[in-house]
């Protein structure tokens, strides 16, 4: 869910809805087609129920176990280079002309 944006949802949706709307033009239709609207009501209703999920919530969920996978090296050596002011760029030394 993390990479689909909330447009792509919207655009499934309203994909549903028009085949929801062209299996009730049919007139007299097989019992098949009511089995078929049946099955695009209950996916309208999955995509209403992902669309409402917030996005940074779903990066958030991945972002905790991907930090984890760094170790707790990767950190004290962060917080290392922070207490002595190691990290960056050197200091360029004046030139002389």
């Amino acid at each position: 869910m993390a990479k689909q944006t909330h447009r792509d949802l919207k655009t499934l949706k309203r994909l549903i809805n028009q085949a929801d709307l062209v299996l009730d033009t049919i007139p007299n239709p097989h019992p098949s087609v009511a089995s078929a609207r049946e099955s695009l009501n209950a996916a309208l209703r999955l995509a209403d129920d992902l669309a409402k999920i917030n996005p940074a919530v779903a990066l958030g969920a991945k972002g905790g176990n991907e930090t984890a996978k760094r170790g707790p090296e990767y950190f004290a050596k962060i917080a290392a280079m922070r207490k002595t002011k190691g990290g960056g760029r050197p200091a360029t030394t004046p030139s002389k002309n």
